[in-house]
């Protein structure tokens, strides 16, 4: 059985931590930013975990 490649695209996405939880970006930072407000956009600039219930698929997709 040959071995699983890497998806890169969700290797550039998510960062693993040292715990072993997968970090993400938020969406929705990118464009229409003026009707957004400082707070919302301020929340957006954070990142955030991957839950729970898609942790082992990208997990699988990473090669982890």
């Amino acid at each position: 059985m040959p071995k699983m490649k890497t998806r890169k695209a969700v290797q550039a996405r998510f960062k693993l931590t040292g715990t072993g939880k997968l970090k993400r970006r938020r969406p929705g930072l990118r464009h229409i930013l003026t009707k957004k407000s400082s707070k919302r956009k301020r929340h957006l600039r954070s990142d955030a975990l991957v839950d729970k219930g898609q942790l082992k698929m990208y997990k699988r997709l990473m090669g982890v």
